[in-house]
């Protein structure tokens, strides 16, 4: 996603309010893992501020569309890194119920697209015109897709976003869902290699959109009336003719959390993490080979200073 100026957030404690409790600190606050680096990063730096503060942390892998019945159900404390384009139903759901609470917005200013590496504009002239796709669809070809053109979306669990567009916008792509997010990062690597066609559902911030020279196909802007009125957009006959709407990144918990460990949910809500931190994080895990509890604890060591405050204001 591109260059972001946003900062992790030390807040101010002028007019500075009582410390919270810390409630609970012999039960372990259990955090949500994804299925992508980024959420790793996100979550293991939230975790290591929760255990500065004098807490047990314990990290509990969970699918991103499934977890929210677990974090209803109190069996997850909190998940870090929730992107308002792919966020299921369930979510708004327990959010009525009121057993999900949102804990505030991560920080990052996000985009997510269909998008090709930069060598492919030779292939298909035109990009990064959305139009074009209509009149090269057959460079983009493959055995499982002939006729169309193969898009390679988002793993299944992730939602369906790319096929979307395809279906929206009347392409003739077919979306193959990847396995997972090493298959995406995958798929750039031997496209950008082999000077071969790939169009592929993608989002930044992500340390390959400059490894790989990553670029977005224009859509037309993803307005609201897009999703939900047919008449919008170049096709008069569906919805989805659009990019993707603007991404909101943001946290929620457990509706019990707060009464709980008044203190770590504080952290959490005050808890802000910024692109020019996350990205190269990622990039030391998933170039460079590092382990995340590793890249996380190097980076703490280094940033005190982004983020102590947040726990000294909660807890002192």
């Amino acid at each position: 996603m591109k260059k972001l100026s946003v900062s992790l957030m030390a807040l101010s404690v002028a007019g500075a309010a009582q410390a919270a409790d810390m409630g609970a600190v012999d039960e372990p606050i259990k955090l949500a893992i994804n299925e992508w680096t980024g959420q790793h990063v996100t979550t293991h730096v939230a975790g290591e501020m929760l255990k500065a503060a004098g807490y047990n942390v314990e990290y509990v892998t969970a699918g991103m569309m499934n977890q929210f019945q677990a974090l209803a159900d109190g069996d997850i404390d909190a998940t870090l890194e929730i992107w308002s384009s792919n966020v299921s139903d369930e979510y708004a759901k327990k959010i009525g119920e009121g057993t999900v609470v949102e804990i505030g917005d991560l920080g990052l200013d996000a985009k997510e697209g269909i998008a090709y590496p930069a060598h492919v504009a030779d292939l298909c002239p035109g990009l990064p015109a959305w139009e074009a796709l209509k009149d090269c669809a057959q460079v983009f070809a493959t055995a499982e897709t002939l006729p169309g053109g193969r898009l390679v979306d988002y793993p299944a669990d992730w939602g369906t976003p790319g096929a979307d567009r395809m279906t929206g916008l009347e392409l003739p792509f077919k979306a193959v869902p990847a396995g997972s997010e090493g298959a995406l990062i995958a798929e750039l690597r031997a496209s950008t290699e082999r000077k071969s066609p790939l169009l592929i559902t993608f989002w930044q911030p992500h340390w390959a959109m400059s490894a790989y020279d990553v670029q977005f196909v224009e859509l037309p802007a993803g307005e609201e009336a897009c999703f939900s009125d047919p008449a919008w957009g170049p096709n008069p006959n569906a919805v989805n003719d659009c990019d993707f709407s603007p991404s909101r990144i943001f946290k929620a918990g457990w509706s019990g959390m707060e009464e709980k460990w008044p203190a770590a949910f504080e952290i959490l809500t005050n808890y802000q993490l910024a692109v020019e931190d996350q990205q190269p994080m990622m990039g030391a895990i998933d170039v460079d080979g590092g382990k995340v509890e590793e890249v996380v604890a190097a980076w703490m060591a280094e940033n005190e200073g982004k983020w102590r405050p947040v726990v000294d204001a909660a807890t002192q």
